[in-house]
């Protein structure tokens, strides 16, 4: 099981990955009310393939329970919501995987000894599994980068990998 905050959903969908991710993988995908929310008023040109994945129950969208822990996480870390609560659902729902690109997040995840990985990791992992040929990877990698905010030492390293098929 794997729970999306706002920003890895959004950078997937960007990057035409969601869906590849989606029908490659084979545990459940979660993600709390409040990154739908958020994903709904942010990707709007996004919104017909996510409302089917939510649909056709590919993504899962779950209540958090413990709104006190959404509220200390978000103070304690600087999370927005949806990341905060994201967090919340991931430990509430004994979840392997947190899927974020915030890097408060990541912070958050690191001492909450939460499992992460990010858009760029997926990408990688699709370009990996053969899902996606090196020139699409490429050009998702473009797109990501054009969307995403990653350090320079990230991006080549994702090059690196994909160009030498590592």
């Amino acid at each position: 099981m794997v729970v999306f905050d706002t920003s890895t959903l959004i950078l997937l969908s960007k990057a035409e990955l969601l869906d590849v991710f989606i029908s490659d993988f084979k545990g459940k995908v979660i993600i709390p009310e409040k990154v739908r929310e958020e994903f709904l008023f942010v990707s709007k040109e996004d919104v017909p393939l996510f409302n089917k994945l939510v649909n056709d129950k590919k993504i899962h969208v779950l209540k958090v329970k413990n709104a006190k822990a959404v509220m200390k996480l978000k103070e304690d870390f600087s999370l927005d919501e949806g990341e905060a609560e994201a967090l919340i659902l991931a430990i509430q729902e004994k979840a392997i995987m947190v899927a974020t690109d915030d890097g408060n997040a990541i912070k958050a995840c690191k001492l909450l000894k939460l499992d992460f990985t990010t858009a760029i990791a997926f990408l990688i992992r699709a370009f990996e599994k053969k899902l996606i040929d090196q020139g699409d990877a490429l050009s998702k990698l473009d797109k990501l980068i054009s969307v995403g905010r990653y350090s320079k030492k990230i991006i080549e390293d994702a090059e690196k990998r994909i160009r030498e098929g590592k």
